[in-house]
Protein backbone atom coordinates (compact mmCIF):
# COMPACT_ATOMS: atom_id res chain seq x y z
CA UNK A 1 0.00 0.00 0.00
CA UNK A 2 1.66 3.40 -0.79
CA UNK A 3 1.50 5.96 2.07
CA UNK A 4 1.26 9.19 -0.06
CA UNK A 5 -1.12 8.56 -2.85
CA UNK A 6 -0.68 9.53 -6.68
CA UNK A 7 -3.97 12.48 -6.43
CA UNK A 8 -3.64 16.14 -5.69
CA UNK A 9 -6.27 17.01 -3.26
CA UNK A 10 -5.49 20.71 -3.33
CA UNK A 11 -4.35 23.72 -5.96
CA UNK A 12 -3.26 26.90 -3.58
CA UNK A 13 -3.45 30.14 -5.25
CA UNK A 14 -1.64 33.70 -3.33
CA UNK A 15 -4.13 35.98 -3.16
CA UNK A 16 -4.36 39.78 -1.32
CA UNK A 17 -7.81 39.79 -0.46
CA UNK A 18 -9.55 36.36 -0.30
CA UNK A 19 -13.09 38.06 -0.30
CA UNK A 20 -12.24 39.74 -3.92
CA UNK A 21 -10.54 36.30 -5.04
CA UNK A 22 -13.35 34.43 -3.88
CA UNK A 23 -15.82 36.88 -6.06
CA UNK A 24 -13.45 36.76 -8.88
CA UNK A 25 -12.64 32.79 -9.35
CA UNK A 26 -16.02 32.13 -8.71
CA UNK A 27 -17.21 34.30 -11.68
CA UNK A 28 -14.37 33.26 -14.36
CA UNK A 29 -16.17 29.47 -12.65
CA UNK A 30 -19.70 30.54 -13.18
CA UNK A 31 -20.36 29.25 -9.72
CA UNK A 32 -21.78 31.43 -6.37
CA UNK A 33 -19.49 33.10 -4.51
CA UNK A 34 -21.40 31.70 -1.08
CA UNK A 35 -17.86 29.63 -0.70
CA UNK A 36 -16.98 29.76 3.01
CA UNK A 37 -14.28 32.25 4.14
CA UNK A 38 -11.81 29.63 6.53
CA UNK A 39 -9.96 31.48 9.57
CA UNK A 40 -10.47 34.60 7.72
CA UNK A 41 -7.84 33.97 5.12
CA UNK A 42 -8.75 30.25 2.97
CA UNK A 43 -11.62 30.14 0.87
CA UNK A 44 -11.53 25.89 -0.47
CA UNK A 45 -14.01 26.26 -3.94
CA UNK A 46 -14.47 22.60 -5.66
CA UNK A 47 -12.27 22.03 -8.51
CA UNK A 48 -13.53 18.74 -9.85
CA UNK A 49 -15.65 15.90 -8.65
CA UNK A 50 -12.81 13.88 -7.45
CA UNK A 51 -11.94 15.78 -4.41
CA UNK A 52 -9.38 18.45 -6.03
CA UNK A 53 -10.57 21.87 -4.62
CA UNK A 54 -9.29 25.20 -5.60
CA UNK A 55 -7.53 26.88 -2.54
CA UNK A 56 -7.34 30.93 -2.61
CA UNK A 57 -5.08 31.66 0.35
CA UNK A 58 -4.15 35.13 1.39
CA UNK A 59 -1.90 33.86 4.35
CA UNK A 60 0.45 32.97 1.88
CA UNK A 61 0.21 36.06 -0.33
CA UNK A 62 3.30 37.89 -1.04
CA UNK A 63 5.59 39.06 -4.57
CA UNK A 64 7.61 36.18 -4.72
CA UNK A 65 4.50 34.04 -4.38
CA UNK A 66 2.85 34.88 -7.52
CA UNK A 67 2.79 32.54 -10.25
CA UNK A 68 5.18 33.61 -13.26
CA UNK A 69 4.44 30.09 -14.47
CA UNK A 70 0.73 28.23 -14.67
CA UNK A 71 0.83 25.35 -11.96
CA UNK A 72 -2.02 23.97 -14.16
CA UNK A 73 -4.77 24.92 -16.60
CA UNK A 74 -8.46 25.36 -16.55
CA UNK A 75 -9.89 22.70 -19.04
CA UNK A 76 -12.32 24.05 -22.05
CA UNK A 77 -14.79 22.24 -24.71
CA UNK A 78 -14.61 25.74 -26.50
CA UNK A 79 -11.39 27.53 -26.36
CA UNK A 80 -13.13 30.31 -28.70
CA UNK A 81 -15.65 30.62 -26.34
CA UNK A 82 -13.44 30.05 -23.07
CA UNK A 83 -11.67 32.87 -24.65
CA UNK A 84 -14.60 35.28 -25.20
CA UNK A 85 -15.87 34.22 -21.56
CA UNK A 86 -13.24 35.69 -19.90
CA UNK A 87 -12.86 38.56 -22.67
CA UNK A 88 -16.20 40.05 -21.53
CA UNK A 89 -14.97 39.74 -17.94
CA UNK A 90 -12.34 41.82 -19.00
CA UNK A 91 -9.31 39.55 -17.48
CA UNK A 92 -5.61 41.04 -18.21
CA UNK A 93 -4.66 38.26 -21.24
CA UNK A 94 -0.54 37.06 -21.65
CA UNK A 95 -1.40 35.49 -24.96
CA UNK A 96 -4.00 34.88 -27.52
CA UNK A 97 -5.27 31.50 -28.16
CA UNK A 98 -2.03 29.61 -29.07
CA UNK A 99 -2.85 26.89 -31.80
CA UNK A 100 -6.18 26.82 -31.70
CA UNK A 101 -5.85 25.08 -28.37
CA UNK A 102 -4.62 27.49 -24.98
CA UNK A 103 -4.17 30.89 -23.72
CA UNK A 104 -2.62 32.41 -21.23
CA UNK A 105 -4.04 35.28 -18.69
CA UNK A 106 -3.60 36.54 -14.98
CA UNK A 107 -5.73 37.11 -12.06
CA UNK A 108 -6.02 40.00 -10.29
CA UNK A 109 -3.19 39.60 -8.15
CA UNK A 110 -1.02 38.97 -11.25
CA UNK A 111 -1.46 34.68 -11.08
CA UNK A 112 -0.28 33.79 -14.12
CA UNK A 113 -3.43 31.17 -15.64
CA UNK A 114 -4.04 28.59 -18.51
CA UNK A 115 -7.23 27.56 -20.24
CA UNK A 116 -6.36 24.48 -22.46
CA UNK A 117 -9.21 22.72 -24.69
CA UNK A 118 -9.50 19.32 -23.50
Amino acid sequence: MNVILSKAGAIFIPVTNIIDAREWYCSILNLEPNYEIIAGHLCCIPFDNNGLNLVLDSQIYNEESIYKNPAFHFNTNDIQKAYQFLRERKVEFVTEVENGHWFNFKDPDGNLLMVCKC
